[in-house]
């Protein structure tokens, strides 16, 4: 057995009308199947009804859209061959009505050696080569579920996760001031900054604060792209353009169109892309590759680039009247050592999101803190979401003493901060106005002349406090860190960090 699924005599049951799939949309996860021919479907749904999946049939546009529209579907599985405009109304509509789904595509094999299978949908989508494999459409319907569970989880992140400009240092409320001027126009924008500072961040406060919200934000990274291959990415092309051209495709002009298109990196534009790109600039219209049709575009244009460009116009690798159509409202974004108080802000944002996305976050020492504001942070705040998700590996939900740092970020910080650490917390323990617990056998002595062992001796006295107060909340670790002034996490970290287990119940 190779796994190949054939058909059965078993699909009717698993069948459902559309009143039905109505009634039953809190129940199990449903398939939407959808042919322009009936006679395509049978044996798919004969599968469907083996593997255990309800499903739902769709035959045309029309009757698909009613049901994307009617409920929510764990994926569609598109059968039978389309032609290429049925496939270009098809995504088109998928793309609208249901851009959450990831759809599944089942295609018949070459019949010769000669014909050449021409597939005209997203890259994304799954395609799959009939007859079905059992495993590998498990796998398909796998990964589609997958998606929709990520999508879901994405709908319910606050906004202002992915928008917010976190801090309050007067360099980042300048930042909010210039992105509230400029976002209700349709002036371009450049943004300049090093790299790691946020500029897509900035380009997509300032899409949504446009009149432009409510359209695409498509994002192009021009240094990113092959030379040869950035103009048919930028404006698309006509089949028969050139060699692998096996048919015409929309540009991210084509894809922007009615929002704004983030041209990032675009310091490492070719010139003679640079010539096209100031053409689209003046006249709002361009031609696809291979074509002679006047396309209009109505984009807004916002580019971004850690080059100095005006240095580039002198050594004549930038157009200067590219630069001044591209420099209408300037934004310049700050490293993160001009606004080192932003930094326990950015913390609390960075760690909101591993909430969100991973359920683990870090918390930070005062001295932890204190270390990573004297680092220079040649990365910005791409270095620093870095730096905070690597530590949430390690120590998950968990307290981040200097001496966990990675040791380029401990700085001064780096000798004698265990000591420092456990000193403060033995004179926190000592003096929190909470109730008092039983004096440590442990005794401050004389200083014997031979000298002692202080971190060993602090680490006694930390132990035993620890114990006591575990002692005398019936291990309820919330209760003992209330009780020592501490943190739960921080506690909790304690009690690993010496072996410490919670008492055993009377």
């Amino acid at each position: 057995m190779d796994g190949t699924l054939t058909k059965t005599d078993s699909a009717a049951p698993c069948r459902q009308g559309a009143d039905e799939a109505d009634s039953d949309a809190g129940s199990r996860e449903h398939i939407l199947v959808y042919a322009h021919d009936k006679n395509k479907v049978d044996n798919l749904e004969a599968v469907l009804c083996f593997l255990g999946h309800r499903f739902t049939e769709a035959f045309g546009l029309d009757e698909l859209k009613l049901q994307l529209e009617r409920r929510r579907f764990l994926t569609v599985i598109i059968t039978g061959d389309l032609s290429e405009a049925e496939q270009k109304k098809l995504i088109q509509l998928l793309s609208s009505v249901a851009p959450a789904i990831l759809p599944i595509v089942l295609y018949e094999p070459p019949q010769k050696e000669k014909d050449t299978l021409v597939l005209f949908y997203p890259p994304e989508w799954i395609t799959i080569c009939l007859p079905l494999v059992q495993a590998e459409f498990s796998q398909a319907l796998e990964r589609a579920r997958s998606h929709g569970t990520r999508q879901k989880q994405a709908s319910k992140r606050p906004a202002h996760l992915f928008r917010s400009l976190t801090g309050r240092s007067p360099a980042i409320q300048k930042i909010r001031r210039e992105i509230e001027q400029a976002g209700p126009t349709d002036a371009n924008v450049l943004i300049l900054g090093e790299s790691g500072t946020g500029k897509e961040v900035v380009a997509r406060n300032i899409h949504y604060h446009s009149k432009r919200w409510g359209k695409p934000f498509v994002p192009v990274n021009c240094g990113a792209i092959p030379r040869d291959l950035l103009e048919s990415e930028l404006f698309g092309h006509e089949k028969g353009a050139f060699t692998g051209a096996l048919t015409a495709r929309d540009g991210r002009f084509a894809l922007a169109e009615g929002g704004t298109l983030f041209l990032d990196e675009i310091g490492d534009m070719p010139m003679d892309m640079q010539v096209k790109l100031l053409r689209v600039l003046e006249e709002r219209t361009f031609e696809r590759v291979g074509g002679t049709r006047q396309i209009k575009a109505d984009v807004r244009i916002v580019a971004a680039t850690n080059c100095n460009l005006e240095s580039m116009i002198a050594d004549g690798k930038f157009r200067e009247d590219l630069f001044y159509r591209l420099e209408v409202f300037p934004i310049n974004l700050p490293p993160l050592r001009e606004r080192i108080e932003d930094i326990p802000l950015l913390i609390g944002q960075l760690n909101e999101r591993l909430e969100y996305e991973k359920k683990c976050s870090v918390d930070f020492s005062t001295q932890a803190i204190k270390a990573l504001s004297e680092y220079s942070w040649p990365g910005n705040v791409r270095e620093l979401a870095n730096l905070i998700e690597r530590l949430a590996i390690q120590y998950p939900n968990s307290l981040v003493q200097v001496h966990d740092l990675p040791s380029k970020y401990r700085g001064g910080s780096a000798g004698g901060d265990d000591n420092e650490l456990q000193l403060e917390f033995f004179a926190e323990s000592r003096h929190q106005d909470v109730p008092a617990v039983s004096e440590p056998a442990v005794r401050a002595p004389r200083i014997p002349s031979q000298g002692l062992d202080m971190k060993s001796y602090i680490s006694e006295i930390e132990m035993q406090l620890i114990t006591q107060a575990l002692e005398e909340t019936n291990g309820v670790i919330a209760h003992a860190a209330k009780l020592l002034g501490l943190r739960r996490t921080t506690l909790t970290e304690k009690m690993r960090k010496y072996g410490l287990n919670r008492p055993k119940a009377v």
